[in-house]
């Protein structure tokens, strides 16, 4: 079920390779197909196997699992090497699954006015999507790295070729900046490769069979040690690497990578520079899915694979996501792009999932990953309403906006809603996943021996800065007389309130929003099933 899930657009996407240029509204009915196809799935499909299979199994561990060995070379006298396709999903893996086949649906709908080559647009973005589902289900760390890289290509074209007038700065940017983090994570993927056996294939084969099994690591990770079935002799699992401890580096390497990619400050500058020149649509799905891998590796991988490591940065993990909450909020406050503003709140409420994973609690941790799922969804519906403004008088900054709630009240109403969400008003899920956060955060230093209580305390300011410059924002672009400024005046005619289009993306996102913050148990639940 999780192959046919990730590999359901490749049959649709040769579909629109053979169509002739000429059917551009076919193309995007195909992509919509697929996208809607995939949300099916995860919904009747996915989730329904997930729970009846959660229910008479043992509930600590993945679900859906699909292994097939698929690499296997041998290395002489260093024994053999076995990379297996191997899937499988947990609560926290299925809560992303759910996440992004929700986002592309939408991101779909809102590509409809693309008019450039749409049927290479919707190629590319159906490659995309294939690559996000893949990192979310992968459980061998080759595949998952290659899903990862497969990321990177797509969405390099879809920013260089449909952006704004500095895409092909803001693409190079993007691409250099999660290349830099591809290499640190391959260094590290070949070294515990080099360093993990699978006991099972060790004895079948009579030498050390080496895996990028991720459930192999864990396991061993948990004893404590590495054996060689075979010999008999242990492998210790500490080693030296340019004299430091090479566990305690390659959690560096791996953490830095995963910080490119949620973006954690200093590695965040390529997220402002490709939202702001990413079409609406890549902007969607850039911010509501693809930070959210980052989030993802740190716990699965950084977490899974090196706790004691977590353990021992605990601090300066949630000082990045302090530094990240309060840096990303003051930048925003400075922005005059409205676009601009949202990217940067992104940088500030991705900070708040550091500071949930440094906290080492389990509602700290599962909080994040709420965070992870809640900001999806806030995230989405602020770059979609941008969009709506841009798409109309292709302008976004804010000073040029005046008195919009009496030319556009509906409008008016979803920016309230979204910008409300996003600060983390009661009632909206953002609270929820966030007030999870705070909670680890400040039982972290009596329970975990994690980070201090000032650093939870210290992050509260980013709410308080969250709501000066969402609501200074929306005092200076709705409230007023609409004909203040002569430049907002000239738009009369193309302001015009939401269309069916926009109807379709605003409403099932605010009643998402809202449902997951008075239900916040529909998705938290599911978050502590599995491993």
């Amino acid at each position: 079920m999780l192959s046919f899930l990730i590999f359901l657009p490749i049959p649709i996407m040769l579909v629109m390779a053979l169509l002739p240029g000429k059917a551009n509204g076919l193309h995007r009915w195909l992509a919509l197909g697929a996208v809607v196809g995939q949300l099916m799935l995860v919904l009747g499909g996915v989730m329904l196997s997930f729970w009846t299979e959660s229910l008479f199994s043992d509930p600590n561990h993945f679900f859906l699992v699909e292994k097939y060995d698929w690499i296997q070379a041998d290395m002489g006298s260093f024994g053999r090497l076995h990379i297996d396709y191997h899937l499988g999903i947990d609560g926290m893996a299925l809560v992303l699954v759910l996440l992004t086949a929700l986002v592309n649906v939408f991101a779909v709908i809102s590509s409809w006015n693309i008019k450039q080559n749409p049927r290479a647009y919707f190629m590319l973005f159906l490659l995309l999507d294939l690559s996000l589902f893949g990192v979310f289900c992968a459980l061998d760390f080759f595949l998952f790295y290659l899903f990862f890289e497969l990321m990177l290509l797509p969405m390099f074209f879809l920013i260089g070729l449909w952006g704004g007038a500095r895409r092909e700065y803001a693409a190079i940017k993007f691409f250099i900046y999660t290349l830099l983090g591809s290499v640190f994570m391959l260094l590290v993927m070949i070294g515990l490769s080099l360093s993990f056996l699978d006991p099972v294939a060790s004895e079948a084969f009579g030498k050390s069979v080496h895996t990028f099994n991720m459930r192999h690591m864990w396991e061993m990770t948990e004893n404590g040690i590495l054996v060689n079935v075979v010999s008999g002799s242990v492998f210790s699992m500490e080693g030296t690497v340019l004299g430091q401890n090479g566990r305690m580096v390659a959690f560096v390497l791996l953490f830095i990578a995963f910080a490119i990619k949620i973006p954690a400050v200093p590695v965040h500058t390529w997220l402002p520079d490709a939202h702001v020149e990413a079409p609406t649509p890549i902007s969607v799905v850039l911010a509501g899915v693809l930070l959210k891998v980052g989030g993802y590796g740190l716990i699965r991988i950084c977490y899974g694979i090196f706790p004691e490591a977590m353990v021992h940065f605990s601090w300066w993990i949630g000082l990045v996501g302090l530094v990240s909450v309060i840096y990303g909020a003051l930048v925003a406050m400075a922005q005059t792009d409205l676009k601009a503003l949202v990217a940067y709140s992104s940088v500030s409420h991705m900070g708040y999932v550091l500071l949930g994973i440094a906290s080492l609690e389990v509602i700290g941790i599962h909080g994040a990953i709420f965070q992870l799922f809640t900001h999806g969804l806030i995230s989405s519906m602020l770059f979609l309403i941008v969009g709506v403004l841009y798409d109309r008088v292709h302008d976004r900054q804010i000073a040029n906006f005046r008195g919009l709630w009496s030319k556009m009240p509906r409008y008016s109403f979803f920016v309230l809603i979204a910008f409300f969400a996003s600060l983390g008003l009661p009632g909206f899920c953002a609270f929820v996943s966030e007030l999870m956060v705070f909670m680890g955060a400040f039982t972290s230093e009596s329970y975990s021996g994690g980070i201090p209580r000032w650093m939870a305390m210290a992050a509260t300011l980013g709410i308080l800065l969250g709501a000066v410059y969402y609501l200074r924002t929306y005092r200076r672009m709705f409230f007023g007389r609409f004909d203040e400024l002569e430049v907002s005046a000239s738009w009369s005619e193309k302001l015009t309130d939401l269309n069916t289009r926009e109807y379709l993306l605003l409403v099932p996102l605010a009643i998402l929003i809202v449902l997951f913050g008075l239900f916040p148990s529909l998705i938290v639940d599911l978050i502590g099933v599995g491993r």
